[in-house]
């Protein structure tokens, strides 16, 4: 009888763990089956991501003018297509990281106008800089070169990039000319108020108040940081908005005194 018990006993065993190894090989097949469905899905949702981008960049490229247009003269000097559809990019990517749709028919408008306006300000500002004996020297032209380059682990790449751009390297050379002598202007001309710990207070203040209205309104409110742990981006964040009001301030004094066509 025991035996007998035994033996059944053993079967039930086998049997059991023939079951659980089916089981095993259940979930392993359901697993698998998953984890296919999931990179299916995530294969779809990357193909869809990258349909909705092309078919957004072919609405943005609609947005750029002819390379050899001419869309303004500031002061006697012509400002491309080219120079625009480089600045254009500028202004879409601004309004994307916001949020917005800049080819929608009144953002259109707005980056136009800003594009137009950008373009027309640096011109002057740059303009302003060489009328103040700004120059940049080989020595400084090639530095700043030196750096571009760093940026790309191989001259290929670099080239490559350079030719995605249409550019050449005597113009990339002229372009960092231009942006030395910009900075060298704005550096030492543009005069902007210091940041005072008043402003810094309160910009903290302001953003304190934005987050615990976000919890209010069901938002999860993450931990408010010390002032004293983000005081330094805080006025490095003030010095810029102060830097920029000043630029636009310059600009529309120099517009009094400009002759500014546009032909957009």
């Amino acid at each position: 009888m025991k035996k007998l018990m035994y033996t059944l006993l053993i079967g039930l065993i086998a049997a059991a763990l023939t079951a659980c190894g089916s089981n095993d090989d259940a979930k392993q097949s359901k697993n698998d089956d998953q984890k296919t469905a999931q990179t299916e899905k995530q294969k779809e949702a990357q193909e869809k991501q990258e349909k909705q981008a092309k078919e957004m960049q072919k609405k943005l490229d609609k947005q750029k003018v002819d390379e050899k247009k001419t869309v303004a003269v500031v002061n006697g000097k012509k400002v491309s297509g080219e120079e625009y559809n480089a600045a254009l990019a500028t202004s879409q990517n601004q309004y994307q990281q916001m949020g917005q749709d800049p080819t929608s028919k009144e953002a259109a408008k707005q980056v136009k106008q800003q594009t137009i306006d950008n373009l027309v300000g640096q011109t002057l500002l740059l303009q302003e800089a060489e009328n103040k004996g700004y120059k940049a020297t080989d020595e400084e032209v090639n530095k700043k070169l030196k750096e571009t380059k760093k940026q790309f682990k191989t001259d290929k790449q670099f080239k490559a990039a350079l030719k995605d751009a249409g550019l050449t390297q005597s113009q990339l050379k002229s372009e960092l000319a231009d942006s030395i002598k910009y900075q060298q202007y704005v550096d030492k001309d543009i005069q902007t108020p210091e940041v005072t710990d008043k402003e810094i207070q309160d910009y903290y203040d302001q953003f304190a108040k934005q987050s615990q209205s976000q919890a209010s309104g069901g938002k999860e409110q993450s931990q408010m940081p010390k002032l004293e742990d983000v005081k330094p981006q805080i006025k490095q964040q003030l010095e810029q908005q102060k830097k920029q009001e000043a630029l636009e301030k310059k600009v529309e004094e120099l517009k009094k005194n400009a002759k500014v066509e546009v032909k957009l």
